[in-house]
């Protein structure tokens, strides 16, 4: 096999500029099949990306002879759900972050995927964008020394949508929770990356707004395995945008954005120095090359099942008082 041939289930709005056109850019890759329930949104995706099939039928995606590896990029809830059936199929699957809507479903996705052997790989692309391989790289090279905590902030202001019309990112029976799932996610998986994995975490969540059931502010402890301590606050009802991650370490710092396209600053006793390392246009490019590369044999990606499923108990357990029935005990989280 020289090309892997793609099919999308699901192409919303993550797949218009993020991911679909990255699947038809990567070397060795191509985009032949598109799935979505509305027929009429389904054929305008295929005609205005050159896909040569479109359907409704998730599972006739699946089954189509021509489509090698599945791409899932459904809101969270139908995650397992087609993860499995793609399993079943024996087809490789590239699966939206976050990876499902709790540990469990991750466990049966991860489960499926083994039993079928097929690989399983969540789309958690900071670990392969290049600002991030550049903080990364100023870690490992000792340049703040030894690393001793971690500090996130993200801030926002409140969502705005119309009145009943919840979006389902807000939805916890969709999304798995609110904002914090969809975003902090990111933030919390890139950490397991670069630092390693969290041994513990304790968290207070609540809904401060009212507007909407999932959580709009949490905040949390964090241990990881290799001794490091880290602290995180992420509001959604802020007066202003302020997103930044601060690893501090023996000699120095290192300040990053994990949304914005802001420079890493690494300050020492010396002084400070910026990297500006924008994003590639199709922010999913590098990740999608690199799985890719592995089903062709010459490479591999490290985002997957395994790692993401310790992000979403992580998750899982800095929410579990906020969601009664999901509590995960502390000492599992590694696991």
């Amino acid at each position: 096999m020289k090309t892997i041939r793609w099919g999308i289930i699901g192409c919303g709005n993550v797949t218009e500029v993020k991911s679909g056109p990255a699947l038809q850019k990567a070397d060795g890759s191509q985009l032949v099949a598109v799935m979505r329930r509305s027929p009429d949104l389904a054929q305008d995706y295929a005609r205005r990306h050159g896909v040569p099939r479109w359907y409704t039928s998730a599972q006739e995606l699946i089954d189509d002879p021509e489509v090698d590896a599945v791409y899932i990029a459904t809101p969270p809830h139908l995650h397992c759900h087609y993860t499995l059936a793609a399993a079943r199929a024996g087809k490789p699957v590239y699966v939206e972050k976050p990876m499902a809507t709790s540990t469990a479903e991750c466990e049966q996705m991860i489960a499926a995927c083994r039993d079928a052997g097929v690989p399983l790989w969540v789309a958690y692309y900071r670990r392969a964008l290049p600002r991030f391989l550049k903080v990364k790289e100023l870690l490992e090279s000792g340049a703040i020394g030894e690393l001793r905590a971690v500090t996130i902030l993200l801030i926002q202001p409140a969502p705005s949508f119309p009145p009943g019309e919840i979006p389902w990112r807000l939805q916890p029976e969709i999304a798995g929770g609110g904002l914090f799932v969809d975003l902090a996610s990111h933030t919390l998986d890139f950490l397991d990356y670069l630092i390693g994995p969290i041994r513990s975490a304790r968290g207070f969540a609540a809904n401060q707004t009212g507007a909407y059931p999932a959580e709009d502010i949490v905040c949390a402890a964090l241990s990881f395995e290799n001794g490091v301590q880290g602290a995180g606050l992420w509001c959604f009802s802020s007066y202003k945008n302020e997103d930044r991650v601060t690893l501090t370490g023996s000699a120095g710092s290192i300040t990053f954005s994990t949304f914005e396209n802001r420079p890493v600053t690494l300050s020492t006793a010396s002084g400070s120095q910026d990297f500006d390392i924008p994003n590639p246009l199709h922010i999913q490019q590098p990740m999608v090359q690199q799985v890719v590369d592995e089903l062709l044999g010459r490479g591999r990606c490290e985002s997957t099942g395994e790692s993401a499923l310790r992000t979403t108990r992580v998750m899982e357990t800095i929410l579990a008082d906020y969601y009664q029935n999901r509590n995960i005990p502390a000492e599992k989280i590694s696991e």
